[in-house]
């Protein structure tokens, strides 16, 4: 068994497990499943692994590195919406499920390393297995509960209070993302930013 062999089955045994993470019903026979179609692939820094006004036939699983999630606005200004990181999915969620164009782009911010999964692939297990459909409804649900929650920040956190919740729940890729990057997703200026950070500090 030759080394990239090795690495793929210890990537595809993380996957599995953070699908049991979620739904510990899930069984052999239904992840092996799920497993039919989805690939390897590795992503060079600055790489896009989603296009806005471009169908997303696949969604990503991050194994290694980190992504962000941005769009261009009518100023053309770069504006981050979502960091990436290990374990977590890398889709525009609205357009994958309901197939139809992407409003946002999605580019690493790191050489990447991401399981590819088909839309497909994931239609069929749903249809095929009630624990695959209970999996897709969990991460549907947590995916409404994290946008949610975002739209909550700016509703009712003013920046600073913005800043110190974002680093207190990301204090494993602060340091691996620009302050360009994250005052853009916070919603402030660079320089408000700055003057946070050198008050906070």
């Amino acid at each position: 068994m030759g080394i990239e062999t090795e690495n793929n089955i210890k990537y595809f045994d993380e996957y599995s497990k953070a699908l049991r993470k979620v739904c510990p019903e899930l069984s052999y026979e239904e992840i092996s499943y799920m497993f039919q179609n989805i690939t390897i692939i590795k992503l060079k820094t600055k790489e896009l692994y989603v296009k806005t006004n471009e169908i997303q036939d696949n969604l990503a699983f991050c194994c290694k590195g980190l992504l962000r999630s941005f769009y261009i606005n009518d100023k053309g200004e770069d504006i981050t919406i979502a960091f990436i990181k290990e374990n977590n999915y890398a889709t525009d969620y609205s357009s994958f499920i309901s197939q139809k164009p992407s409003t946002f782009y999605i580019e690493t911010l790191e050489p990447c390393l991401l399981i590819n999964i088909p839309y497909t692939s994931i239609e069929k297990s749903y249809s095929k297995f009630k624990n695959c459909e209970k999996y897709g409804r969990l991460i549907a649900e947590k995916h409404l509960i994290k946008t949610q929650s975002r739209i909550n920040e700016f509703l009712f956190h003013n920046a600073e209070q913005r800043y110190i919740n974002f680093i207190s729940k990301n204090t494993d890729i602060l340091n691996r993302i620009s302050i360009t990057h994250l005052s853009s997703f916070l919603g402030i200026k660079r320089q408000t930013l700055t003057r946070i950070r050198k008050k906070l500090l």
